[in-house]
């Protein structure tokens, strides 16, 4: 199976069409969301193509093959208009023998560590910076923002036969990391 792993998306559907639009033509089988999907927040300048409404529709058409979290700027309401739910501060789940911990990143992360064992990954978004490491015997990895990165270009995250990849938007090879 092959992951396709976005964070920060901010309501930019313009980002999130382009990256559907890779998750289709390399044919990818799911989705993981790691939060802050429909609103910039207040610290955040509109991203291009701005339009939550329309972020929703695109997401929903995919409701059967997402995993997602909430991120700090992801609200209850956001619930109520997204086909796929979204409240979970984090989800675990055992891919390939390996154990994510699949978080947002402003409650967990490298610096906030949750009870996690040597040898799992540590997945999350939140601070928009592309992370691909291993540190202390756990892995860390953050596919970094598909709208507002603070770091390089925009970009998204691709898990596949014990690989985990950052990828730009314009499918160019950021990092990786070799489980």
């Amino acid at each position: 199976m092959k992951y396709m792993i976005l964070s920060d998306i901010h309501g930019s559907y313009d980002d999130l069409k382009k990256a559907i639009n890779i998750f289709e033509e390399e044919k990818m089988d799911r989705i993981i969301l790691l939060g802050d999907l429909l609103y910039h927040g207040p610290r955040n300048p509109l991203p291009i193509g701005y339009s939550p409404k329309d972020v929703v529709e695109l997401l929903n058409q995919y409701k059967s093959k997402i995993m997602a979290v909430r991120g700090n700027c992801d609200a209850e309401v956001d619930q109520m208009v997204l086909d796929f739910p979204i409240r979970a501060d984090y989800l675990e789940c055992y891919l390939d023998g390996h154990r994510f911990f699949i978080t947002h990143g402003h409650l967990y992360n490298e610096e906030e560590l949750p009870l996690i064992n040597e040898g799992d990954i540590l997945m999350y978004g939140h601070f928009h910076k592309p992370i691909a490491k291993k540190k202390n015997g756990i892995y860390i990895f953050n596919p970094s923002s598909l709208s507002l990165p603070k770091e390089g270009v925009k970009s998204f995250g691709v898990y596949k036969n014990h690989e985990l990849k950052i990828v730009s938007l314009e499918k160019t090879l950021i990092k990786k990391i070799i489980l």
